[in-house]
């Protein structure tokens, strides 16, 4: 029998404050209406995202005030090992394993610096082997979720029997400028959101009812760099968003996907499920169309968006919860955009 990469759990994590989408709707208008933004340029942007609620690292008051680089990344390093710290206990418990059971860490993030990486800091909270393997990724944005996961499978599959740990955090919420008057940054301001993750993959030949990681993949389009990542401004990171995001999905992503698809002997017709990263409702409703799904469709997605706001890479674990807390059958893929410009893929089958 082959060994495949069987998913074993999954466990989400965030962080205490959760406020109402209209709460942070006022305070940014406070926020950026002090630095000379015009507050009704706001009210769109909050209005029409299909976000209710999200979770931030701070109380929303630390947040009304000048923000420095070093502020800003204590505070990451602080929450993010936080976070990761319930997340891993929760993965690690619900597979049926103890930490120190745990051969491999791949660890995504892309909205902090740390140096010793996040996962050398996790190692200092729980009893991992001081023999365990690191990854840590840095910069892949939104797509940071299925290339991470993607990155993870293949480790497990390079050597059965051992367990990786998946773990992914954001903290898109420290990157709130109020002095930056840009549409983009007033459209992150009403989407971001904080939240972490943590999975456990291994390649085993036994079969059993968890869902299994087939492949993984990417494509990257040339000349896009510019139309997402981050800036490095005097106070901190600064969002770099196109409003051309929902175009590119509509006339690139269908090609892309059954370009990753094909040769793996799948096309999109065999695909029974679609777990997207949910960038936006604009970006939702451009992923229903590419995927001839009919308008609001992706029901999973638009609930996570709609809870949680945007996560970056963290988001697209959270559908996956969702997704298999509903249950899954057949072939799933899963889907992510980030800098680059690049769209991720993963495949998953589940009995």
């Amino acid at each position: 029998m082959t060994a495949l990469v069987r998913l074993l759990s999954l466990a989400t994590a965030t962080p205490a404050h959760i406020l109402p989408q209209h709460e942070l709707m006022k305070a940014a208008g406070a926020y950026f209406g002090s630095n000379g933004v015009d507050v009704e340029r706001l009210l769109p942007a909050f209005l029409n995202t299909g976000i209710e609620s999200r979770y931030l690292c701070e109380p929303l008051e630390w947040y009304q005030r000048p923000i420095d680089w070093k502020l800003r990344n204590d505070a990451f390093l602080r929450h993010a090992p936080a976070l990761l710290e319930t997340a891993a206990l929760r993965a690690v418990a619900d597979a049926g394993l103890t930490i120190a059971e745990i051969d491999q860490i791949v660890t995504v993030c892309s909205t902090g610096i740390a140096t010793p990486s996040l996962d050398a800091l996790l190692m200092e909270r729980l009893p991992f082997r001081s023999d365990v393997g690191r990854l840590p990724i840095f910069g892949l944005g939104c797509a940071g979720g299925v290339t991470g996961l993607g990155a993870a499978s293949r480790l497990a599959r390079a050597e059965p029997g051992t367990n990786v740990l998946f773990l992914v955090v954001e903290l898109c919420t420290l990157t709130f400028r109020s002095g930056d008057r840009r549409k983009a940054n007033i459209i992150a301001t009403a989407l971001f959101g904080d939240g972490a993750a943590a999975a456990v993959v291994r390649a085993q030949e036994a079969a059993n009812d968890n869902p299994a990681i087939l492949h993984a993949g990417e494509r990257r389009w040339p000349g896009t760099l510019d139309v997402m990542g981050w800036d490095v401004a005097e106070d901190g990171l600064s969002v770099l968003f196109s409003r051309d995001i929902p175009t590119l999905v509509r006339e690139r992503l269908r090609p892309a996907a059954e370009a990753y698809l094909e040769p793996r002997g799948l096309r999109l017709a065999d695909i029974d499920g679609f777990i997207a990263h949910p960038g936006g409702a604009k970006v939702l409703d451009a992923l229903e169309d590419v995927f001839g799904l009919q308008t609001g469709g992706m029901v999973d997605a638009r609930a996570v968006l709609r809870d949680y706001g945007n996560m970056s890479a963290a988001t697209v674990m959270f559908v996956l919860d969702r997704a298999l807390q509903r249950g899954l059958r057949g072939h799933h893929l899963m889907s992510a955009l980030g800098p680059g410009f690049t769209g991720s893929f993963l495949t998953l089958q589940a009995a």
